[in-house]
């Protein structure tokens, strides 16, 4: 069974007005550089790398089996997805090798240097 790999958004603390004006602007650029993925087609390739690098470590069974067990201790009755989404997202975002990461990021990188009209 195929698994979806969504962005999560983290609620932060409100900050002070300079530090809005930045945010605003890093959200601007972080916009116009998915903006640029999604056109070249370049964000749906990283998330197929993504997902292949996941199952080849091993990440997806060892999340599944953290759900058997969330599940287990709670109880099936007594879990919700959102439940078990929010009990297994932290867990999830530290399972990802920092490999991983890292190959990502120099792809994101290598990419916004071929097309650095942003």
């Amino acid at each position: 069974m195929p698994f979806k790999i969504n962005s999560l958004t983290c609620f932060l603390p409100m900050p002070s007005r300079a530090k809005t004006n930045n945010m605003s602007k890093d959200l601007q650029m972080r916009a116009a550089i998915n903006q640029k993925l999604i056109e070249m087609g370049e964000r749906e390739r990283l998330k197929e790398l993504l997902r292949a690098k996941l199952i080849e470590c091993g990440w997806k069974d060892q999340l599944k089996a953290h759900c058997k067990d969330v599940i287990r201790e709670k109880g099936l009755e007594h879990v919700t997805v959102e439940d078990l989404v929010a009990e297994i997202t932290p867990k999830g975002r530290a399972l990802v090798p920092d490999s991983v990461k890292k190959e990502l990021l120099q792809r994101i990188r290598a990419f916004l240097a071929q097309h650095s009209t942003l």
